[in-house]
């Protein structure tokens, strides 16, 4: 080998490199001036000048070769130079990767194929992450802040938030699942904690389960609200707000009074208030957004986190939020797996409408075969959809899928159309199999269901593409069933088989918290009971630390519309129970039609100016005094055959 090539080698050539070379790497010299070095392969050199005659050529023709140089390397910017390993490095590797692998298996961790010529996974590895990130949560969605600005500007929403909050103090905590407003009062000493209570593991990871726990303090105020719920006067919980702020199942209630007099913004408050003090009572290790965290409902003490986030979903979701409302759909479904909220009877609404259409496809891919989820007919008819939107002008899935749903749930075509205010066709409109026979014939719980999804969902089948290709598919149905496709007969003995008897508890307690006008729950032997809206029909396996009052009810001598109105909001309430006082007059007869006007009107003043009092106090509110130890704490797979299986 030839010196020149030595020194090549050696980084010592300086006259091979140009002036103003782009390409050239510098380097500090001790005297402090700079100077360029090739940036040179070695191997690359050896292999070039293997022969003796090519050094003597190579030297001749210096130029030519630095030019050839450059052009390679600029064929391959951006990429670093990769130089083969010997058999010996390659063994080396092996042994090393089979190292990683034989740790990987005792971990319990999957063996990710390293295959360049797939480009991708195996479908294990696939499923695993979709299984491990379907109900991850991205914080900036939890925000509605957010999802404004995008809709209508950030200059307009910041501006808005500005003239809201001049002059406030600021002394929020910083929380995700709500932005605390600065004319709150401070949070401290609550008497709410919460403590981890055990960990658990699975392929994906550590499960966590929690629980909130109750002071003797804060156990004190609720036994105080629970008797002021009992006293049926709406004064005494405005009191325990008065002297406690922060009392979760207070600001429930008086929520829920707030929107009968449709002061809708103060009820809203009212939740963000509640939902901020129990994030604030969080523990460290309580993370929303990984799927990860576990809290029972069945324990009294959890209860009021799945009912405001439930709460504050909805009113979001009412504000056209509805990718930070399908946030807090996946926060509960996290919660608790067996769903006590039914969540999945609305998730699907949210995604649809915040275009999240791939996330749902994974979402009943992934749930289906376990959870029944096509069994509901919410998602029979949004994963039609959520395909069709991505169909990219095949809608061969979507229309196989739509007609399914349209066969097993024939009773939502004619009140849908209903609602969305179009002219049934007059060939379906004939036809028995939408008509008013099939809608007789079905079970009373399948009805609900459906009422549910069409009252929720109906503007979903407004857009312009949608009604179309729902004619479309209803007309192919009509001709399966004149043709007497086999599948009609099979769908029709599921549903008179499935939906039989009532509804779940967890499917009542959703239709009881989602407040939809013209959906309402058939009371039976299990719902008959006290039905409040800070804890609507509560788990009958309940672990609970609070116990019904049992002191006699004294007559109600001085009733009037407004305490019956707090009356039907509260427990043992009983429409058979209205005070004589209030149906009869003086003589005795029954008050006349012409009087009802004059009575509805006395109870919507008297709900008015108290919700006018709430108002008033919120904004001027004061803070107890609290005891020093007020923070010490007291030590699926389904059957077809089985009844209500479309609940798993």
């Amino acid at each position: 080998m030839s010196s020149r090539v030595l020194r090549k080698l050696q980084g010592g050539d300086k006259e091979l490199v140009e002036e103003g070379s782009d390409n050239d790497n510098e380097l500090p010299s001790s005297g402090g001036a700079r100077r360029k070095q090739l940036n040179i392969n070695r191997y690359d050199l050896l292999n070039q000048l293997s022969h003796s005659e090519s050094e003597v050529k190579e030297d001749d023709n210096e130029t030519e070769a630095v030019k050839r140089k450059k052009k390679k390397k600029k064929k391959k910017s951006g990429k670093s130079a990769n130089v083969e390993r010997s058999s010996e490095d390659n063994a080396d590797i092996d042994e090393v990767e089979r190292s990683v692998r034989e740790v990987n298996k005792l971990l319990g961790e999957s063996i990710i194929a390293r295959s360049s010529s797939t480009g991708s996974g195996s479908k294990v590895e696939r499923h695993s992450h979709s299984r491990k990130n379907i109900l991850s949560i991205q914080h900036k969605h939890l925000n509605p802040q957010n999802e404004l600005k995008r809709i209508f500007g950030s200059k307009i929403i910041q501006s808005e938030h500005k003239r809201k909050n001049r002059g406030q103090r600021g002394h929020v905590k910083n929380t995700w699942l709500v932005s605390g407003k600065e004319n709150w009062p401070p949070v401290s000493k609550t008497g709410l904690t919460m403590s981890l209570v055990d960990t658990k593991h699975n392929y994906f990871g550590p499960i966590q389960y929690f629980t909130y726990e109750h002071s003797t303090y804060y156990r004190q105020i609720q036994n105080r609200f629970l008797d002021a719920v009992d006293s049926l006067n709406p004064d005494n919980i405005v009191a325990i707000i008065n002297d406690h702020p922060y009392h979760i199942d207070a600001m429930i209630q008086v929520s829920d009074l707030c929107k009968l007099s449709e002061d809708f913004a103060m009820a809203a408050e009212l939740i963000e208030r509640a939902l901020y003090c129990l994030e604030c009572a969080f523990h460290p290790s309580f993370n929303v957004t990984q799927g990860q965290c576990r809290l029972d409902y069945k324990r009294q003490e959890n209860r009021a986190l799945f009912i405001t986030v439930f709460k504050h979903l909805l009113n979001v979701g009412s504000r056209a939020c509805y990718r930070t409302a399908l946030e807090f759909c996946k926060l509960l479904l996290s919660l608790d797996p067996d769903d006590p909220l039914a969540v999945k009877l609305a998730v699907d609404f949210y995604a649809l409408r915040a275009k999240e259409y791939r996330w749902l496809i994974d979402l009943f891919t992934e749930w289906e075969p376990t959870k029944n989820l096509s069994q509901l007919p919410n998602f029979a008819f949004s994963v039609p959809i959520a395909y069709f939107h991505t169909a990219n002008g095949d809608t061969a899935v979507a229309d196989s899928l739509l007609q399914d749903a349209l066969i097993m749930f024939p009773g939502v075509l004619q009140p849908l159309l209903e609602k969305c205010s179009v002219q049934i066709d007059a060939r379906v409109q004939k036809h028995d199999f939408f008509g008013s026979h099939t809608i007789n014939k079905q079970p009373l719980a399948l009805t609900q269901l459906i009422n549910l999804y069409v009252h929720r969902s109906y503007h979903v089948w407004k857009e312009c593409d949608l009604l179309p290709w729902l004619e479309k598919n209803v007309h192919e149905v009509l001709d399966r069933v004149d043709r007497k496709d086999p599948l009609i007969k099979e769908y029709e003995a599921k549903r008179g088989l499935r939906y039989q008897g009532n509804l779940p508890r967890s499917i009542a307690r959703h239709i009881v918290l989602s407040d939809i006008k013209g959906v309402t729950i058939n009371h039976n032997e299990e719902t008959s009971g006290a039905i409040v809206s800070f804890d609507p029909l509560p788990p009958l396996d309940s672990i609970n630390i609070y116990t019904k009052s049992k002191k006699p009810r004294t007559g109600n001598t001085q009733s009037s519309p407004l305490s019956m109105l707090f009356r039907s909001l509260l427990p043992n309430f009983n429409a058979n129970d209205i005070p004589v006082d209030l149906l009869e007059e003086e003589d005795g007869a029954r008050a006349l039609p012409e009087d009802e006007p004059r009575l509805d009107e006395d109870l919507r003043n008297r709900v008015t100016s108290l919700v006018g009092a709430v108002r008033d106090l919120l904004s001027n509110i004061r803070l107890p005094d609290v005891p020093v130890d007020a923070d010490v704490d007291e030590n699926d797979d389904s059957d077809d055959d089985e009844q209500n299986n479309y609940l798993t």
